[in-house]
């Protein structure tokens, strides 16, 4: 099976998800990219994905830098080289027969570049919804294992709780 590679155009997500564009409005752009990051990590980590998330550095001068953080790929490009060049270079040379590459951005000319190289796309709002899907995912099953820990300190087995239940629903239909 292919190793899944998911590209993230940052700021076109600050751009497009709810929360972000709030953080974004209130001039807290660091705060932003810091809950994107957050959100994407745990996304990341439930789907199997790796994740490298690209930052124009026209919004952050002079900061070019890579990093990981979260066990995400972190990288603001050089000042003169936009999140959209780079993503549309990095997709070519990695998408292969080993890896397949999904870019995440809503820029259409951006999506027909990586789509001519044969990596995938996906829109801001596809992967906001991907994201909030997993994050009520992660929600349920933490709730399930809570259960299952609360199950497991209980002093019945699960033949004596079936035992039980089966009794219960005989008593409740007698009434």
């Amino acid at each position: 099976m292919k190793k899944q590679l998911l590209l993230v155009d940052g700021y076109n997500m600050i751009g497009a998800w709810p929360e972000l564009v709030s953080l974004k409005n209130a001039e807290k752009l660091e705060d932003a990219r810091e809950t994107l990051l957050s959100l994407l990590s745990n996304y990341a980590k439930y789907e199997g994905l790796e994740i490298i998330v690209v930052f124009d550095a026209q919004f952050v001068p002079g900061i070019t830098q890579r990093y990981t953080k979260y066990q995400l790929q972190v990288i603001f490009t050089e000042e003169g080289e936009t999140a959209d060049s780079y993503i549309e270079r990095v997709a070519g040379e990695l998408n292969n027969a080993l890896t397949q590459v999904t870019v995440a951005t809503s820029d259409l000319a951006e999506q027909w570049v990586v789509f001519s190289q044969g990596a995938l796309r996906t829109s801001a709002r596809e992967l906001y919804k991907a994201v909030q899907k997993t994050k009520k995912l992660i929600s349920e099953h933490q709730e399930d294992l809570k259960f299952r820990d609360f199950r497991r300190n209980s002093p019945w087995n699960e033949e004596q709780l079936s035992d039980l239940q089966q009794k219960l629903q005989e008593l409740s239909k007698k009434n």
